[in-house]
């Protein structure tokens, strides 16, 4: 798999899963949570619904992750890092990016 495919389907794993009482869309837009450096979704504020939410996302990202990884012979933190790296890219403005162990607004 090229370097092109990788990232879309990262990016594709990363942007597909709002099947929850509070959409993934949602929680962004409400400042709720945010992309994190690793390539995963942080907790910004929130109640247990939003917890489970990032739970659940993140969960599933590890699973691609580890698949990808596998699949294309490298490390778990080379997805993780490029996954992060396509998630910054494409967070809306107004979103928050977890910059240096702080929230920000992008």
């Amino acid at each position: 798999m090229n370097a092109s495919k990788l990232l879309t389907t990262i990016a594709a794993a990363c942007m597909s899963f709002s099947v929850f009482a509070i959409t993934l869309d949602d929680a962004k837009s409400q400042g709720l949570v945010g992309e994190t450096a690793a390539g995963y979704l942080g907790v910004i504020k929130g109640s247990s619904e939003v917890k489970k939410l990032v739970k659940e996302v993140n969960s599933k990202r590890k699973a691609k992750y580890q698949q990808l990884a596998k699949k294309n012979g490298i490390s778990l933190s080379q997805v993780e890092a490029m996954a992060a790296k396509k998630t910054f890219a494409k967070t809306a403005p107004g979103h928050f990016v977890k910059v240096d162990g702080k929230w920000v607004k992008k």
